[in-house]
């Protein structure tokens, strides 16, 4: 059976998966910047990303070699120059996911869900005081929300307190599978005031001692899933921080919503980048592969898997980009990120199984790539709301009810 030439516009240097051309839709310039990004993760993260995730540590090493490529932060207006649309950023944080979903996530909660709580909820004096040494990574950024015992019902079910008392509020609680944390200088904390009953914001700085006393975190063991995020359990303990570090509109969990909102879209691009690293393994596996005397690339069945994965990944990355158009027009609402969200990752969980599927027993071997992109697409299914917790806020977009409990 002959070879063909794959079809794509690869002669533009688009990716192969990329078989409509989407990335047509970035401008020349923005497409420039994808190249620089792409080569740097394919030179410096792709050789050692096996090696970081069977160790479980973060490669904290790149984090100067991220700025000194200018993406970081590029969401924000700074310095005169407007915010980048959310269609070449999401662009972006697809390229991170397609070689390395790890360090895809740790570039990312600190670019994405620490600075934009600082961003959307800050003060002008506060954006001020922490955004500059953020985009510069001389400072790196975590997110606190999520809690042992909370899940879907976040919204109202916080069990971390804040009390305001004098210049210092009073922390108490735990935060659980907190990125970045073991390593972070700012870690923003989201707390239930007990006098209101509302949802603050807060800033935990690390000083030329350390964080304030009163708090510790401890690295999440025996994940197997993003190993190479250093998810951890934080722990407040009458953790007290200035009122100056009080996110100025960070007073109820709809203002956190803004920023879940924004960053639920950035989970689409991520899986559309998982879809396509293991993609483009099992290709060349296909390829390569040899089986009662043919390439298994030529089996039927085997084609029918690429077949599929291709229209998943056509579909989602569509998907995605019509979503960052949205948000981009200002035009974006819940259900519209939470229907990328949730249709993405389930689109995801197939694509990855296909992948290992196609290479047999040598898809459960972590030198053939695919197992890690597998088992990292259970989180990326799981977090910024599952999926059921998103086809919720689809139904009552779509039908004005809400079938929340």
């Amino acid at each position: 059976m002959s070879k063909h030439e794959p079809l794509g516009p690869l002669a533009k240097g688009f990716l192969a998966a990329d078989m409509f051309g989407y990335q047509g839709i970035l401008t020349d310039e923005e497409s420039e910047t994808v190249g620089v990004v792409r080569r740097f993760l394919e030179d410096e993260v792709a050789p050692r990303a096996n090696e970081f995730w069977e160790k479980a540590e973060s490669p904290v090493h790149l984090l100067p070699r991220l700025a000194d490529l200018g993406i970081v932060g590029l969401e924000y207006e700074f310095d005169g120059r407007a915010p980048a649309r959310k269609v070449f950023t999401g662009w972006l944080g697809m390229e991170f996911s397609r070689v390395d979903p790890s360090t895809g996530t740790m570039f990312t909660v600190h670019s994405g869900l620490a600075m934009s709580s600082i961003a959307i909820l800050g003060s002008d004096e506060q954006k001020e005081r922490w955004l500059p040494a953020m985009r510069r990574m001389d400072k790196i950024g975590a997110f606190g929300l999520s809690e042992p015992h909370g899940g879907s019902d976040v919204a109202g079910g916080l069990e971390t307190t804040a009390r305001l008392d004098g210049d210092h509020w009073i922390l108490n609680g735990s935060k659980r599978w907190i990125g970045n944390a073991t390593f972070a200088d700012l870690i923003i904390v989201y707390a239930k005031d007990e006098a209101d009953g509302e949802v603050k914001g807060f800033v935990l700085e690390k000083g030329d001692d350390g964080f304030p006393e009163g708090f510790r975190a401890e690295k999440i063991e025996r994940k197997y899933s993003l190993r190479a995020v250093e998810n951890a359990d934080l722990y407040f303990e009458d953790c007290r921080v200035p009122t100056a570090n009080k996110l100025e509109h960070a007073n109820s969990f709809a203002d956190t919503a803004k920023v879940l909102s924004l960053t639920r879209g950035g989970v689409a691009w991520g899986a559309v980048g998982v879809m396509i690293g293991a993609f483009e393994k099992a290709v060349a596996y296909a390829q390569e592969r040899e089986q009662f005397g043919a390439p298994i690339a030529s089996f039927q069945l085997i084609s029918d898997l690429i077949a599929r994965m291709a229209g998943n990944i056509t579909a989602c990355l569509g998907m995605a980009l019509r979503v960052s158009q949205l948000q981009d027009s200002g035009v974006q609402h819940d259900e519209h990120a939470a229907l990328s969200k949730s249709y993405t990752t389930t689109r995801l969980r197939e694509v990855v199984g296909w992948a290992r599927e196609i290479m047999g027993g040598n898809g459960i071997v972590l030198d053939y790539d695919v197992i890690r992109y597998f088992t990292d697409a259970e989180a990326l299914y799981s977090y910024e709301g599952t999926s059921q917790m998103n086809n919720l806020i689809v139904g009552r977009g779509v039908t004005g009810y809400s079938a929340f409990v």
